[in-house]
């Protein structure tokens, strides 16, 4: 007996595994009363897609948009394979552990899926030109770093500037809780617009964590933030007396190894985070706190602000971006406007709802502001640097004059030590008050001007 693979090519096993779903795409509907019957699908799914990440939520994208049909897909990634990616991270396995996850993703859809072409990049986002973003039709994130977020946002806004439209499709997961949403940019409101949204990070004063602590999270910030330094110092500064920790395997003793204390914390190092855990407890024990729920897991939720993914979680959201994908390509249906919120704590919850774009937005807003100071006591330039880094979370602003002058210049380096003298300086010793101050961040991509106004003047 002869098997459909070996007697039908890659591109007939395609057509038929898709025929149903052309036809479907095909019919007319009460969203889509003149698609031409005739449409060339075979044009729309070659599309040139990038995926932006392949961890939890990128090998659901990777997964679903691929068998969706889409046959040029890309990938990105940084990262390399951990063994605790393997248990919601489905295209990994052991033997992939330390290899790239976007090579090793790209290879597993291959295999499974022969007409789908992914090509995978191993690098950072920023590397990348701005040429390179612009070959695609469409962009789908699945990143968990806002950072990464804000770049790649701010660097599609700066596309869509310069006359060419790519939509981003941007999803995320944090434990049941998720988000999905269509990014059209500079038409509707983009990544930036909605970062007051974000949830602040917790912390706790640092005289609670030092002298009275109440909860297990403020024994685990001693250890972290307190005794790791102390203890490294310690250790530098007495070598022969270095601190030794005893490696245990969970549930089961094996033979003990001992591990000179390093200077810096690494919590992907598993003994370095045994020793925030046996600190901790200890910490607790001292203050009569229940110690019971500090382990690895709840000591990587603070140190790196971790928040256990669920696999399930992710699915949901990487189908809601899939079918964003499908319906903006193919506009077999109006797609999502704009941003969708998915919650399970409680029950099972969705909610949608159009996010208004900002006018004020640094990334795809316009930028001016004025700033109010005294004649008898001028803010120095480091001042106002000070305050709008805070106001709009920027990285490190550079700043100039409207005429060009720099006046501050936060890379490279030699222009950065040849106009750091001016950060202590008054800030009308250096611009006259008819000019404005521009501010800049390699972040983001709109320029902000700031009016000067002397408050005694009428």
């Amino acid at each position: 007996m002869v098997s459909l693979a070996t007697s039908t090519s890659a591109s007939q096993i395609d057509e038929l595994r898709h025929s149903q779903w052309s036809q479907m795409l095909r019919r007319r509907g009460p969203f889509a009363p003149d698609v031409d019957p005739h449409l060339d699908l075979n044009g729309v799914f070659s599309s040139k897609i990038l995926v932006v990440g392949a961890g939890g939520l990128g090998c659901e994208i990777l997964k679903n948009l691929a068998l969706s049909g889409f046959r040029d897909l890309h990938v990105i990634d940084m990262d390399t394979i951990d063994v605790t990616n393997l248990n919601r991270q489905f295209l990994f396995t052991e033997n992939d552990v330390g290899n790239p996850k976007a090579s090793v993703a790209a290879k597993a859809i291959m295999r499974r899926i022969p007409s789908t072409t992914v090509t995978a990049f191993h690098c950072r986002i920023q590397d990348k030109p701005l040429e390179y973003y612009k070959q695609f039709q469409l962009v789908v994130c699945g990143l968990d770093s806002v950072e990464a977020r804000r770049w790649i946002n701010s660097t599609l806004v700066s596309i869509s500037k310069g006359g060419d439209f790519l939509p981003l499709i941007d999803g995320g997961s944090e434990g049941l809780k998720g988000q999905a949403r269509v990014i059209l940019p500079s038409i509707t409101s983009c990544y930036e617009c909605s970062l007051d949204m974000l949830t602040p990070k917790t912390s706790y004063p640092i005289c609670t964590i030092a002298n009275t602590p109440r909860l297990p999270e403020h024994c685990v910030e001693w250890a972290f933030l307190l005794e790791w330094p102390r203890a490294a110092v310690s250790k530098s500064e007495n070598t022969k007396s270095s601190e030794e920790i005893s490696i245990q395997d969970e549930g089961s003793l094996r033979e003990e190894a001992s591990v000179s204390l390093a200077p810096a914390f690494d919590p992907d190092i598993p003994w370095h985070v045994d020793w925030i855990v046996d600190h901790a407890r200890a910490r607790a024990a001292a203050f009569n706190i229940n110690a019971s729920e500090i382990d690895r897991f709840f000591v990587l939720g603070i140190v790196k602000r971790i928040i256990p993914a669920v696999a399930s979680t992710n699915a949901i959201i990487a189908a809601a971006c899939c079918n964003e994908v499908l319906k903006i390509l193919t506009d077999c249906n109006p797609s999502l406007d704009n941003y969708m919120m998915f919650v399970g704590e409680d029950g099972t919850y969705t909610f949608t709802f159009n996010l208004e774009k900002r006018s004020d937005c640094s990334v795809c807003g316009v930028l001016t502001e004025s700033y109010t100071y005294s004649k008898a006591r001028p803010p120095l330039l480091s001042t106002l640097i000070n305050h709008y880094k805070t106001t709009y979370q920027l990285t490190s602003p550079s700043v100039s004059s409207t005429s060009g002058f720099p006046l501050y210049f936060s890379s490279p380096i030699p222009l950065q030590q040849a106009t750091s003298n001016n950060l202590s300086k008054p800030i009308v010793d250096l611009i006259s008050p008819s000019q404005q101050l521009v501010f800049t961040d390699k972040a983001l991509t709109t320029s902000l001007y700031v009016s000067l106004q002397d408050s005694d003047e009428p």
